[in-house]
């Protein structure tokens, strides 16, 4: 999700075609400078980089566990709110429009369609089993649901590696002008993406009160959803002190990305207790069902001595 951590090739660098160029980098971390195209000659920088690669990394592992938990228990309809998988994949998308208008490097755009690859994989394995689950199983619509899902699927799919390829051949081509409004449109695009973002939790955590219960649900989604948002957060703190530009634009730049990383950190600390407290009232439940005394013999025995 929080993929502008890293400026990567914005307005700035279509800029520098049309001007001067930039100086080279000489005491920056040349495996940063490779990876990541940024120069980082300080240790705030270095910090600030890794912390957000770490973050990457937690994002990109986060949906993995679910879809397993889908998989081996068949239920994932009955678990998982499908408001909560359509607002991860519609932010996601829009995560993916930011990074393409604002050309950003080639990491972020592939970190971005591998969050796409593995929503749609989620929302795949929903209709599947909604379908395979349910009482009207020759539903007509169910099936045309499917049909279309997989199909607009395949389409994306299909079209995003297009989007790229375009998207790394027209970088250098772009006026400083046209940059700018791209650019802006790329940060409007962020903050879409923080509010499906912040939307997502709301009808998880109304499907886990309804059911009162989290089962059938991974709670390696939102731990490692949680260890993303906070290290992005942290990655982004981390970095103040070495800024050498003004720090109110800095925080400005990446506020969309913050406000929906820190705020889904929060909504995910509700997640978290109702799995610690439906588990509580699952044990509970448990062990009031061990302790029933067994009576049922007791009486069969009593009604075979009147018999006799």
């Amino acid at each position: 999700m929080a993929t502008a951590r890293f400026p990567g090739k914005t307005a700035d660098v279509a800029a520098a075609n049309w001007s001067v160029p930039a100086p080279l980098c000489v005491n920056g971390t040349r495996w940063i400078l490779y990876l990541l195209e940024e120069c980082v000659d300080n240790v705030w920088e270095y910090c600030s980089v890794v912390i957000g690669l770490i973050s990457m990394l937690c994002f990109l592992l986060s949906t993995l566990p679910q879809v397993y938990e889908a998989y081996r228990n068949g239920k994932v309809e009955e678990a998982m709110s499908f408001g909560f998988l359509f607002f991860l994949f519609s932010g996601d998308l829009t995560s993916f429009a930011g990074c393409y208008l604002t050309s950003q490097l080639p990491i972020q755009v592939v970190t971005v369609v591998f969050y796409i690859f593995t929503d749609l994989i989620l929302i795949s394995q929903f209709l599947y089993y909604k379908i395979k689950n349910s009482s009207s199983r020759k539903s007509p619509v169910l099936k045309w649901l499917c049909l279309m899902w997989c199909g607009a699927a395949t389409l994306v799919l299909l079209a995003l590696p297009k989007l790229i390829m375009d998207n790394s051949t027209t970088l250098n081509t772009q006026s400083p002008t046209h940059s700018k409004s791209v650019q802006i449109t790329g940060y409007i695009c962020g903050y879409l993406a923080s509010v499906f973002y912040l939307s997502s939790r709301f009808p998880q955590l109304y499907k886990n009160f309804q059911r009162q219960s989290t089962e059938g649900t991974s709670y390696m989604l939102f731990a490692l959803a949680m260890m993303g948002n906070g290290t992005y957060g942290l990655s982004v703190i981390v970095v103040l002190p070495a800024l050498r530009d003004s720090k109110k634009t800095f925080i400005i730049k990446h506020l969309a990305w913050l406000i929906g990383s820190l705020g889904v950190l929060i909504l995910d600390f509700l997640v978290t207790a109702q799995f610690i407290l439906y588990r509580k009232n699952k044990s509970v439940k448990s062990s009031k069902l061990l302790s029933v005394p067994e009576v049922e013999p007791l009486l069969c025995e009593e009604e075979e001595l009147t018999v006799l």
